[in-house]
């Protein structure tokens, strides 16, 4: 993963963990997250990204979301989405807003249908 993946990735788990408020288990695997992938750095640049407007966050997220990760090929954005999903559900549940919101991010990258079959499974 290119330096540029990393801030996406870790930015798409961020803002989807700190939809309702990060708690002590997020915050352990968003570290966790960054300490694999050699991405400290990277995750800084999310929390800071989030941090200088909680409450626009999540749009701004997805404008640079659509510039980014909207271009990857559709394996990327499910394997990205999927990821995120099962971080989400490692913690023993999945909130309705954690779901709507990838959920929003799936419609607008095109891969919703295919997210929808990859979760059930």
């Amino acid at each position: 993963m290119t330096s540029d993946q990393k801030k996406a990735f870790l930015l798409l788990k961020s803002i989807i963990f700190n939809y309702h408020g990060l708690n002590e288990d997020e915050q352990a695997i968003l570290k966790a997250t960054a300490q694999n992938l050699s991405a400290a750095e990277e995750l800084k640049w999310a929390e800071d990204f989030i941090g200088s407007d909680v409450f626009t966050a999540f749009e701004r997220a997805r404008e640079f979301f659509n510039a980014t990760i909207g271009t990857y090929d559709t394996q990327t954005k499910l394997s990205y989405l999927n990821m995120v999903w099962e971080a989400t559900n490692s913690k023993g549940f999945i909130s309705e807003m954690e779901a709507t919101a990838i959920l929003k991010l799936a419609r607008d990258w095109g891969v919703q249908k295919e997210l929808l079959t990859l979760v059930r499974k």
